[in-house]
């Protein structure tokens, strides 16, 4: 069956970076986009990394500001969220996601925690 695990986490001081892994099993993940959302404590989730509205493209959430970026190794199944200049309201708990034959998939998450 489809799953995602993501890894990587941890606590960082405002300012580092950390980068996130997700690697991907039961399906074809090299022809298959995987995505990036988040949800800090108390709000909704919200994409990071994700398809537009239209579903035309992917693009970075507006609060990413350059600062993060993706990566895959689809030898390794792993797709990576870099992340650079960590700031408090980056922290909460990062997932991705996927869709395979039209059904969701998502991983428990990993968690981001960012000290000021």
């Amino acid at each position: 069956q489809v799953q995602l695990v993501e890894s990587g986490g941890g606590y960082v001081q405002a300012g580092e970076s950390l980068t996130l892994s997700c690697t991907g099993s039961g399906f074809r993940f090299s022809n298959n986009a995987v995505y990036w959302y988040r949800q800090a404590p108390g709000k909704e989730r919200e994409g990071v990394w994700f398809k537009n509205g239209d579903g035309s493209n992917t693009k970075y959430a507006d609060f990413v500001n350059g600062r993060f970026t993706i990566s895959r190794d689809n030898a390794k199944r792993t797709t990576y969220l870099h992340m650079t200049d960590l700031q408090p309201e980056d922290a909460g708990v990062y997932y991705c996601h996927t869709g395979w034959f039209g059904f969701p998939y998502w991983g428990p998450g990993t968690q981001v925690i960012v000290s000021s």
